[in-house]
């Protein structure tokens, strides 16, 4: 991929990302997709990695290009502070032009990780979500490569917000089709009809303290296994 600062080749190529982001299934899938797009897109970016950062500093890895990344950025604990993080609460976009230079980032600059260019995805009150580019010289990260990467986010937010939506859709299906075959069962097991069951199912959730989901399925499963019950319906 030529490394474009701007011009109909970066409009072409940012349009063939959100093509490829769109196509992705999952949540997770968008992210490692848009962990790649970074590295080929962003000019100068080497490795590239996704975090959700926690107020407090606590943070967990969920995309990367490289182990390496994800060794330099899940310290022990996950809570020892990124150079850059803080910044994006507040700011989409953030630049380290060299690791070496601050304290705060001696797990990247001994992992040979020199320039950071860090992105805002996500932000809330409590978490945000992260991606960062990584280059092993200093001072890789100019102007270009910060509007490429703000461009990219733009395209990967809204892909996540669609993924996430079409993961909660399908999750809400399931368990619509699961709480369904739950009150079959009750209706068959305890010869009531159906707002009978279901209400059964809603007090035996309450009683016992359990997610509906996870009641429907443990009397779905009971059912499949012979002899079993496994849920007082009383």
């Amino acid at each position: 991929m030529p490394r474009f600062p701007a011009g109909f080749e970066l409009a072409e190529a940012l349009a063939a990302a959100a093509r490829e982001l769109r196509e992705t299934v999952t949540p997770h899938g968008t992210l490692r997709t848009a962990v790649k797009l970074a590295v080929t897109l962003v000019p100068g970016a080497e490795q590239a990695g996704i975090a959700v950062v926690e107020r407090g500093t606590r943070r967990r890895m969920i995309a990367w290009s490289d182990e390496s990344v994800r060794s330099a950025e899940s310290a022990p604990g996950g809570r020892d502070p990124h150079p850059l993080w803080d910044r994006l609460w507040t700011a989409p976009v953030a630049v380290l032009d060299d690791s070496r230079t601050e304290t705060a980032a001696r797990p990247l600059s001994e992992a040979g990780l020199r320039s950071v260019l860090s992105l805002r995805l996500r932000a809330d009150r409590r978490t945000l979500t992260v991606l960062n580019a990584y280059a092993a010289r200093p001072r890789v990260f100019d102007e270009d490569a910060t509007r490429v990467g703000l461009l990219l986010t733009a395209h990967v937010s809204l892909a996540l917000d669609a993924a996430t939506e079409r993961d909660q859709l399908t999750e809400a299906m399931r368990t619509r089709d699961l709480i369904g075959q739950a009150t079959g069962i009750l209706m068959e097991r305890m010869d009531i009809d159906a707002a009978g069951a279901f209400e059964s199912l809603v007090k035996a959730s309450q009683r016992e303290n359990v997610k509906l989901r996870d009641l429907a399925r443990r009397i779905v499963d009971s059912h499949e296994s012979p002899g079993g019950r496994g849920v007082n319906e009383r």
